[in-house]
């Protein structure tokens, strides 16, 4: 069975959300999910796991990693993550000058562990909306589908 594990932090329940989203699109492909908040999480939990997907909000004006990110974050960079398939998504304001640009960090992090990405990375404005809602559901169904093609 295909194991994925989502490791998310969500400030006013907007990530969460997405998470939700995600979490159960990957259920309805038959990949057996775990969710773990940023905070219970390491990124060695990756290394158990065939997709690993992250989910965080945008913090401050440029979109940096919030603080209970941090310290994951700069471990990542020790990983090596070779055969794992990840994907990352986030929610953001588009009333700051730098939309999700924690997405676009952590893509670039998950690249250096020498993962493949399964999928674009999603960002969403505030709470997901139901064209947000498809665009998950579109992102985990490429994840799989991007595990199911290495796998064979």
């Amino acid at each position: 069975m295909v194991r994925a594990l989502i490791v998310y932090s969500s400030l006013t329940g907007n990530t969460e959300a997405c998470c939700d989203i995600v979490a159960e699109e990957l259920e309805n492909q038959g990949v057996e999910v775990t969710t773990f908040h940023a905070y219970d999480a390491m990124p060695e939990d990756y290394l158990s796991f065939d997709i690993c997907v992250l989910g965080s909000y945008a913090y401050g004006d440029h979109g940096v990693v919030p603080d209970e990110f941090e310290e994951f974050y700069e471990e990542m960079a020790q990983l090596n993550l070779s055969g794992k398939i990840y994907g990352v998504f986030g929610s953001g304001d588009t009333f700051y000058p730098t939309f999700c640009g924690q997405v676009d960090d952590f893509q670039a992090r998950f690249d250096q562990t020498q993962a493949s990405r399964g999928a674009e990375g999603v960002k969403v404005n505030l709470y997901p909306e139901e064209e947000d809602a498809e665009r998950l559901v579109h992102f985990a169904r490429q994840l799989v589908e991007t595990y199911q093609s290495t796998a064979s």
